[in-house]
C-alpha cells in the first residue's frame, strides 16, 4: 500500500533538517544526532537506575515500574536499537517508560557497549549478562523469575533473539517471551527484494545498513555467527514464544518475516504482524505516528499475555 501519511510527512520534516547520509558520518557526529531525536516525555514511572558487573567493567542498566505496581511483576531486558553503534538508555527512556505502563511489567533497558570501540560480541555479552543478572536478583529487584522476556528494536531485538539462543544453549534462565521490533537477523548479506525496494528515501538506508555493519564485525566471517545473524541458526526449536513487527517500507522487512518464518517452522509460538505503509522505527516514533502507537498496542498486549501465561509455570 502507499506510504503512511504519517510516515511521509515526518520523512519530509527529518529531510528538510538537511542532515548529511549516515554512511557519510562519523561516528561521534552520528550518535550526536542520534541523541538529539529523542521522543517527547514518555509517562511518569518508577525509575531506578542500577550498575552490575559486565564482562567490560561497570554496566548501565535503568529500570522502570509503573506507578503503584504490585510488589512483584513480570520482567522485561530491553536493548535499544541503533545499529549496534548509536543509542543508548536515555534515546528509548520515553518508549522503556511507555511500554513498563501499557504492560504492567518492570522494564530493564540496558547500556550496552557499542561498536566500533567495542565489536562483536561485545555488546551481545553485555545483554545476557543483564539478563542473567535479572534473573539471578529478582527476588531482590521485585520481579517474579518465572516471568522474565527479552526485547528491543532493531539491532536490539537481534540482541534479545541471540539472548534467547544463548540462554537455550545454558539451559536457562527460562524466558517467557521475545519481543522483536523490526530485527535485525541477517547480516551475511543485503540482497532481498526488500532492500531492493526501500534502499533509500525510507529513514533506514542498505547504505546505512552497510556502515553498520562495517563498524560492527572485526572479521567478515563473524556475519555468518547464528549470534549475529540469527537466520543463519540451523536450530530453532525451544526458543521462547515471539511476536515479530516489521514494516512494509523497511530494509530488514524481509529478512525479519523469514525470521518469524523459521520459528513457526521450528515449532516456536511466534506471531509475525506486518504494518503496511510504515517505515523502519516507526514503534520508536510512536509519538508522532498512529501506526507506530497501533504496533506498540499490540506489542504491550503480546506481552502482557505471555507473562501471565508464565505466572502459573514452576519456577
Amino acid at each position: 500500500m502507499a506510504l503512511d501519511h504519517q510516515c511521509k510527512t515526518l520523512l519530509e520534516l527529518i529531510a528538510q533538517l538537511g542532515n548529511p547520509d549516515l554512511s557519510k558520518m562519523e561516528v561521534a557526529q552520528a550518535r550526536a544526532l542520534r541523541e538529539q531525536q529523542k521522543l517527547p516525555p514518555g509517562p511518569e514511572t518508577v525509575v531506578r537506575d542500577h550498575t552490575i558487573p559486565g564482562p567490560g567493567g561497570e554496566l548501565p542498566v535503568r529500570e522502570y515500574r509503573p506507578l503503584d505496581a504490585a510488589p512483584t511483576l513480570g520482567g522485561v531486558v530491553y536493548f535499544h536499537g541503533g545499529g549496534f553503534v548509536l543509542g543508548s538508555i536515555d534515546s528509548h527512556d520515553a518508549l522503556c517508560r511507555q511500554i513498563a505502563v501499557d504492560s504492567g511489567c518492570a522494564v530493564f533497558s540496558v547500556e550496552y557497549r557499542l561498536a566500533p570501540e567495542h565489536k562483536f560480541p561485545c555488546g551481545l555479552e553485555d545483554a545476557y549478562v543483564a539478563t542473567r543478572w535479572l534473573h539471578a536478583h529478582a527476588d531482590d529487584l521485585g520481579v517474579d523469575p518465572k516471568r522474565i522476556a527479552v526485547g528491543g528494536d532493531s539491532a536490539g531485538a537481534a540482541l534479545a533473539t541471540a539472548v534467547a539462543m544463548m540462554a537455550r544453549r545454558d539451559g536457562g534462565p527460562a524466558l517467557a517471551f521475545q519481543l522483536l521490533l523490526y530485527p535485525v537477523t541477517d547480516l551475511r548479506s543485503f540482497d532481498t527484494p526488500s532492500y531492493a525496494q526501500n534502499a533509500d528515501g525510507y529513514y533506514l538506508t542498505a547504505s546505512g545498513m552497510v556502515w553498520f555493519r562495517d563498524h560492527y564485525f572485526a572479521k567478515v566471517e563473524q556475519r555468518s555467527d547464528p549470534l549475529a545473524s540469527p537466520l543463519a541458526c540451523t536450530d530453532l526449536r525451544g526458543l521462547p514464544p515471539a511476536l515479530v513487527i516489521t514494516a512494509e517500507y523497511d530494509p530488514l522487512r524481509d529478512e525479519a518475516e523469514a525470521y518469524a518464518r523459521a520459528l513457526q517452522a521450528a515449532d516456536v509460538p511466534c506471531t509475525l504482524s506486518r504494518y503496511d505503509g510504515a517505515i523502519h522505527a516507526f514503534v520508536s516514533m510512536y509519538a508522532y505516528l498512529d501506526v507506530g502507537k497501533a504496533a506498540l498496542r499490540e506489542s504491550v498486549a503480546a506481552l502482557r499475555s505471555a507473562i501471565s501465561q508464565r505466572g502459573d509455570s514452576p519456577r
